[in-house]
């Protein structure tokens, strides 16, 4: 990012240059764009020494196009207004491209939650959801946060309970906030759906064996060496499921004290544990320290996922980027000119618009289960096992064989909640690539899968305009 552009300006120029391939009206297009509010506010609070301190933070609810509005918190001390707002744009189009029926949003707290005791964190969060609850920026039907960068299920049981505390009898009330604990309202599968949808969306990806010719690679996750930039909540789940599920091999984590690389192979979880116990990545049994973090995301590899913040790869990295596949696993982490550049290298692009889009689809389970008052799958679990038991009696009638109890027991067991689940977040990280694989493909204006993207996005945002009536 240059001296002269940010965040949300690159975002908004990622959206012009799909939208010049519409014919939609300027003034919708300019609807589309902009955010439509930004709630900045201040709040004391006093430590336990009696201090007062001012706390700066923002909610903004970029469309509203489809309600409730959807977006997580985040806490960090260098957030700023532009970083929200960016944010909350990306959620709109996210949620288009996936058929999530909400508008973006996304909020922040400009705060260090590391630097803070935990009850003072509880304070700093519970007064922060007084505060959108005042305005009317909090609710299941209104707009409804989740987990960010510095946040999680502790976060959002705290939000959920102010807010049920502030609206008594309100039935609905815990679908007010997602990324809740299981015990608080919470769906199995959330806490990974993030890191899951990436390990999808590359899946999908490397599954056409057409696009991955022209990379000069084989077909399929198998054997691929993945750099990962990140070990939070995405980047793990992520480098988990492709080791585990896709049989990758991850020659490379970064993280912010720098990176480690073993072209054998690392275990992300025993990395992670080795970080607990040291509070380091670096000097990490059979590994090679590289110790400016940014350097290994020019390390020769098959895959590169940026999994931690916005603008890693720029203009002045670009050219050195060797991956032939960059999965975005964080908001923004390209440029648009190092886009530029590494799409005239021949790079794929797998944008975070897509790529990341696993939370806010499991959420949105999660936002669905809290509103109908039962868990998912519990109606038809034994049905399903029922049928599984029926089919496997039927086998044995037409082939003589029987099955023993250990295999019945195996095999006829019903889906559970987390089942259903990943077979959601599967189907919808499927089912959008192959569109936005369609659009690229079928349309020469559009040059990758970024504008297939936020072209799929403008389309279906700009028709929920024109049917509410908005734009006669």
């Amino acid at each position: 990012m240059t001296a002269h552009t940010s965040f949300f300006e690159n975002v908004i120029r990622y959206v012009d240059q799909a939208a010049a391939l519409t014919k939609y009206p300027k003034g919708l297009l300019d609807q589309i764009k902009q955010c439509n509010s930004v709630y900045s506010f201040k709040f004391p609070i006093r430590d336990s020494q009696g201090n007062i301190e001012t706390i700066r933070a923002w909610r903004v609810e970029h469309s509203h196009h489809k309600l409730p509005t959807k977006g997580g918190i985040r806490y960090a001390p260098e957030v700023n207004e532009d970083e929200v707002m960016a944010l909350a744009a990306l959620m709109t189009y996210k949620c288009a491209i996936v058929d999530v029926p909400f508008g973006g949003a996304k909020g922040a707290i400009q705060f260090d939650p590391n630097k803070y005791p935990v009850d003072q964190v509880e304070r700093i969060t519970r007064r922060y959801t007084h505060e959108l609850a005042k305005k009317n920026f909090i609710g299941p039907g209104v707009d409804v946060p989740a987990p960010d960068y510095g946040t999680g299920e502790r976060e959002m049981a705290w939000i959920a309970d102010t807010y049920m505390a502030m609206n008594p009898g309100q039935i609905d009330a815990l679908a007010c906030v997602t990324g809740k604990p299981l015990s608080q309202g919470g769906v199995r599968g959330r806490r990974e759906a993030t890191g899951r949808g990436v390990f999808y969306a590359l899946r999908e990806a490397c599954n056409n064996a057409e696009d991955l010719k022209k990379l000069g690679l084989d077909r399929g996750i198998a054997g691929k060496r993945i750099v990962v930039q990140g070990l939070g909540n995405v980047g793990s789940h992520a480098t988990k499921f492709c080791r585990e599920e896709g049989d990758a091999r991850i020659i490379a984590i970064a993280e912010r004290e720098g990176a480690i690389m073993n072209p054998n192979g690392l275990i992300e979880a025993d990395v992670i544990a080795y970080r607990k116990e040291t509070g380091s990545i670096l000097n990490f049994p059979g590994s090679t320290n590289i110790i400016n973090t940014r350097d290994a995301l020019e390390l020769e590899c098959d895959v590169l996922i940026p999994a931690a913040l916005e603008n890693q790869i720029t203009a002045e990295n670009a050219n050195r980027i060797k991956a032939r596949i960059v999965v975005e696993g964080a908001n923004g982490p390209t440029t648009p000119e190092a886009e530029e550049i590494l799409r005239k290298k021949g790079v794929l692009i797998i944008p975070d618009v897509y790529a990341n889009a696993g939370g806010v689809t499991v959420s949105y389970f999660e936002w669905l289960k809290n509103l109908s008052h039962v868990r998912i799958g519990r109606m038809g679990k034994r049905y399903e096992q029922a049928s599984e038991l029926r089919m496997m009696r039927m086998i044995e009638v037409l082939t003589g064989k029987k099955f023993t109890e250990e295999q019945i027991a195996a095999a006829a067991i019903g889906p559970d909640e987390l089942d259903f689940v990943n077979s959601g977040l599967e189907d919808t990280m499927v089912v959008s690539y192959q569109r936005l694989r369609e659009i690229w493909k079928s349309n020469p204006q559009i040059p990758d899968l970024r504008a297939a993207a936020f072209y799929d996005a403008i389309g279906k945002i700009a028709i929920s305009y024109l049917e509410l009536g908005i734009f006669p």
